[in-house]
């Protein structure tokens, strides 16, 4: 509270956040504290008993103290105390330490031996307290067992309501960060854990509505008839607005936390003038949205056309493997090559899986790239993945199939590596600003070999950021860190601006149009060549979804009711002096719809219906 005591101060939350996390730490104590403190009156005289107890005890205070000293940097990154992305992180070890190691050697060390003085001071202090607390007959034991027993229910469970205590009874405020301030790290920690296991719904936390409700709701904002097969409703033909002479190569570019606030032509910092000047020579979506905060989101919605949801994102869910639509799947019909051009480890987030799983027929990624010319934490530099992409598309030969390359790139990422001589770094040459100069300049050396190239008539490009980097702020949908670029050039594109307000989810309905598709799918993006389309972005925050129509943001929150907020950019937030109900039911339909489609594997094409597994408990 000290530390963030502006924001603490600017909603007066104080009083909450210490109530709240009295709360929390109770109920956490309580939990871990409940089998020693119950054999206590039986086993209290027992050495072995002690020293065992000692050892557990030991156990406990050391991850208290280890998810507090990560939760100061976790801030710094991602503006909340360690969550589900700390647990998800952890499976990738190699990756993860290297990067820590690299850009934080003074926090690991302070971390660490503040870590190893305060569990030795701890086991030192209470394995040398011997003195037995009770030496009581058995009757006594009895009560008193009884007794911290229905106590210690109480405050484990931490409220007489339906449903015992969780994060969101102790949020207070609009700010989504401070919220978290209440728990502790090794709560929320274990709470996300408890939720990865759970893959909860979004109708358990927002709210339910009739299945036929929510569909027609959903078709209606995607301007789609439902389709009379009830196991894939949204499946529906799209007819394309443009022709071609022949098919065209699709390129899905998504660059790594590049947000709008470092690009010049999107009011940022200025740092992209590669980037501002292919914008002038593209199909440019001023008003694009990212879905979340995280790159499986974006990758969903970019492959998949899939809108995010409060479960985990599709690349990384069990059920979504096989069998799930992404564009590549469509396709592949009509005799496409599908690539996945990475360059890290595609194990990471489950990637490999998912895209292999799910119609891309090559992949390349680290181990594929052979002397690349500069290899950090995270794989080769993108000017590597670039010349990889640039050398697959010049080398297809005028008979080849037609190609879709997702090409993701990864050199803008903490630690903030990249080859020397490219750039003149500003300052500290490890920062983010110079990273997102580095990837602008990569992706201006790639488009200035693929304008010169055979292949650049043939081709449509699709620019467009996964999220944007440490996203965070005073607001329960911080929609200043969702805005990304994203723009489409390419053969045949007509330089144009577009201010309307899009979503990730629009964009592969529209590469379809543009290429002359003629397709069955069940995305419900919208296909921006049509100019009624466009004027809405669906992103979520943590567990807070957020529905953006023009000007009004909806928000749902889990087990709270919904508010609705005047958005007005970059960073103000009124609230709405009326509700709009049919456009909460709006948002309320696209929140439920992403859960209810992965759970029915409704998410797909009716070839690979059979057999259909996995579905969100």
């Amino acid at each position: 509270m000290l530390w963030q005591h502006q924001r603490v101060q600017a909603v007066k939350g104080w009083w909450p956040i210490l109530i709240g996390g009295l709360r929390i730490d109770a109920h956490l104590i309580a939990a871990f504290g409940a089998l020693p403190w119950l054999l206590a009156p039986w086993l209290d005289d027992v050495t072995i008993a002690q020293r065992i107890n000692a050892v557990y005890l030991s156990l406990v205070w050391f991850f208290f103290v280890l998810l507090e000293v990560s939760t100061p940097q976790f801030i710094i990154e991602y503006d909340t105390r360690p969550n589900r992305l700390y647990v998800d992180y952890l499976k990738h070890p190699k990756e993860v330490f290297g990067m820590l190691w690299k850009g934080y050697k003074a926090m690991i060390l302070g971390g660490v031996s503040f870590l190893a003085l305060a569990s030795i001071g701890f086991y030192m202090a209470i394995s040398t307290s011997t003195q037995p607390m009770f030496n009581p007959g058995w009757f006594v034991a009895l009560l008193t067992s009884f007794f911290s027993a229905v106590l210690l229910f109480g405050v484990i469970r931490g409220t007489l309501r339906h449903r015992p205590i969780n994060p969101s009874t102790v949020a207070f405020c609009g700010d989504s960060m401070l919220n978290t301030l209440p728990l502790n790290g090794l709560y929320s920690v274990l709470y996300a854990i408890y939720c990865i296991k759970n893959e909860r719904s979004a109708e358990q936390s927002y709210g339910k509505m009739p299945v036929d409700q929510m569909l027609d709701i959903v078709a209606k904002s995607a301007n789609i008839t439902l389709n009379s097969d009830s196991s894939l409703p949204t499946l529906h033909h799209q007819a394309a607005t443009q022709s071609v002479k022949k098919p065209k190569n699709i390129v899905l570019i998504v660059e790594e936390s590049l947000g709008a606030q470092y690009v010049g032509h999107l009011g940022g910092a200025g740092l992209t003038p590669c980037l501002d000047q292919l914008a002038t020579e593209a199909w440019d979506f001023t008003q694009a949205y990212a879905t979340g905060t995280r790159s499986v989101r974006g990758l969903e919605a970019v492959s998949a056309g899939f809108p995010p949801t409060i479960s985990d994102a599709s690349v990384r869910l069990s059920g979504a493997q096989s069998r799930f639509f992404t564009l590549a799947q469509l396709l592949n019909q009509r005799g496409y090559v599908s690539r996945f051009i990475y360059g890290g480890e595609s194990h990471f987030d489950n990637m490999k899986s998912f895209f292999l799983g799910n119609g891309f027929t090559e992949l390349h990624d680290q181990p594929t790239f052979k002397n690349p010319n500069f290899t950090g934490t995270w794989g080769v530099s993108d000017e590597d993945m670039f010349n990889r992409l640039h050398d697959l598309l010049n080398n297809r030969q005028p008979d080849d199939p037609p190609t879709l390359s997702l090409a993701f790139s990864v050199s803008n990422h903490s630690p903030w590596e990249y080859p020397e001589g490219r750039i003149t770094p500003i300052g500290d040459p490890a920062t983010v600003e110079n990273t997102v100069r580095y990837a602008d300049w990569a992706i201006g050396d790639f488009f200035a070999k693929a304008r010169a190239s055979h292949y650049w008539e043939d081709t449509l490009f699709l620019i467009v950021a996964d999220h944007d980097a440490r996203v965070g702020g005073k607001s329960l949908i911080p929609v200043r860190h969702f805005h990304i670029p994203a723009m489409i050039l390419g053969g045949g594109i007509t330089p144009r601006r577009d201010d309307r307000i899009i979503s990730q989810i629009d964009l592969p309905v529209t590469l379809l149009s543009l290429a002359g598709i003629h397709a069955d799918h069940p995305m419900i993006g919208h296909d921006l060549t049509l100019p009624s389309s466009g004027g809405r972005a669906m992103m979520q925050y943590g567990d807070n979804y957020g529905y953006l129509k023009n000007d009004l943001l909806t928000v749902l929150e889990p087990m709270r009711e919904p508010t609705q907020w005047l958005y007005k950019a970059p960073e103000s937030y009124t609230a709405s002096p009326t509700k709009d109900s049919s456009l909460i039911e709006e948002a309320l339909a696209h929140a439920l719809w992403p859960s209810w489609a992965y759970k029915n594997g409704a998410h797909s094409l009716p070839h690979l219906m059979s057999s259909r597994i996995g579905p969100l408990n």
